[in-house]
């Protein structure tokens, strides 16, 4: 049984056909002493949570900058509010690239945002980087060559769950709660195909709205279900309080969670230690408030880059990691690029990218890219959390099943 909740769709609206860029406006893009990158990020609505990236991205540059810059130019990164909404973020790329001169366009959030840009960016042949999406429909290299993802991809991620419970709790009854856009239905739709024809075991799925006021009634409607594991899709702040809701009913499922919400400081403690110890998600990058990193190198650089260039209430924020992370990897890609900062090298600097292992990706977490592949980072662990940190189990996945098991 499926429960959908108000769908939401997101308007396109028509692209104007412009005249292609000249070669002197592009090479003003890139000056002897400044590159400039453009973002855009929801600071503000909905998703503001994630805002985070962008500003811990800028941060990043600040600290670039400060150390002489890129190859001896400086980073100027401008970034803009979209308030999660497609329209506005086709208008203030637009305006990032025809008003402010961007060379590329780097880490912008969310997967409708995107797509949103996607066709009038590769049409001008702009870069459009590392975007803070795992839908694989902006890492298709033969389509749109001029955009490419980052992180592992949605349904990969939702096939590594799938897996997990058909290896560890086969025949078991499922229950799953998921944010009812295109990032929770692309980790489902994964969840799907890696069950394959045991999606029979999946009693309910229930869609939730980013703002929904029925999350008690939603967990309640699937304790009464009878499942053995629950499932959660979505943010951070709404993970902590659904763990916490299962709690409060007495419910203690094997519980699973993506890894956007898998984070201690945002998610596992405000739900309470003990209601969350269990817990089980697949990462990639470590968790900044993991005690298990206390003393790891990469993460004291993280925690003084924090203190010095980031200056914000908790320096365990996993989204401003990832911010971190990603600029970082943007920042190989541009050293790479030496002297010849045309868009043609960027593009081909990222897509020529060989074990390359950003400094706070968890052991063994490479990214690897080619003309062909445009999914840097493949690999995911699976983690389970004792109430205190996050404990990696089994090997480093880079790949799982898409079709379930029959019986």
């Amino acid at each position: 049984m499926r429960v959908t909740g108000r769908m939401l769709f997101a308007v396109m609206i028509a692209l104007a056909s412009l005249g292609a860029m000249s070669q002197q406006h592009a090479e003003q893009s890139a000056t002897d002493n400044e590159i400039r990158i453009g973002n855009v990020m929801p600071y503000s609505g909905p998703l503001s949570e994630f805002g985070a990236i962008g500003k811990a991205e800028a941060a990043y540059f600040d600290m670039i900058n400060d150390r002489g810059g890129i190859n001896g130019r400086k980073v100027r990164f401008i970034t803009r509010d979209d308030n999660s909404d497609p329209a506005s973020a086709l208008e203030l790329t637009r305006n990032l690239v025809e008003q402010d001169d961007v060379l590329l366009m780097f880490g912008s959030f969310g997967t409708p945002g995107n797509l949103a840009t996607r066709r009038y960016l590769n049409e001008r042949k702009i870069p459009q980087l590392f975007v803070a999406s795992g839908d694989e429909e902006l890492s298709r290299p033969n389509r749109f060559p001029w955009t490419m993802g980052w992180q592992p991809s949605y349904k990969a991620e939702g096939r590594i769950y799938a897996n997990y419970i058909q290896a560890y709790y086969p025949h078991r009854k499922i229950v799953v709660l998921w944010q009812n856009d295109q990032f929770g239905r692309m980790v489902l739709k994964g969840i799907e195909e890696g069950l394959g024809d045991l999606n029979r075991l999946v009693l309910v799925d229930i869609a939730f709205d980013i703002a929904d006021e029925h999350l008690e009634g939603h967990v309640s409607i699937l304790k009464r279900a009878g499942a053995d594991i629950f499932v959660f899709l979505g943010v951070p702040s709404t993970a902590s309080k659904v763990i916490k809701l299962a709690a409060s009913l007495n419910w203690h499922p094997v519980f699973i969670v993506n890894d956007a919400s898998a984070s201690i400081a945002n998610a596992m403690a405000p739900a309470g230690l003990e209601n969350s110890a269990g817990v089980i998600s697949a990462a990639f990058l470590k968790d900044p408030s993991d005690p298990a990193w206390k003393d790891d190198p990469a993460m004291k650089d993280w925690f003084a880059f924090m203190d010095k260039y980031h200056h914000v209430e908790s320096t365990n924020n996993s989204a401003a990691l990832y911010g971190y992370a990603a600029a970082e990897a943007l920042t190989q890609v541009l050293k790479q690029c030496g002297e010849d900062l045309s868009r043609e090298n960027i593009m081909r600097q990222a897509a020529s990218l060989r074990d390359y292992r950003p400094s706070v990706a968890l052991p063994r977490i490479r990214m690897n890219t080619s003309p062909d592949s445009y999914l840097p980072i493949k690999q995911m662990r699976l983690v389970q959390f004792d109430g205190r940190s996050w404990q990696p189990f089994g090997d480093v996945i880079e790949t799982a099943f898409t079709e379930g098991a029959t019986r």
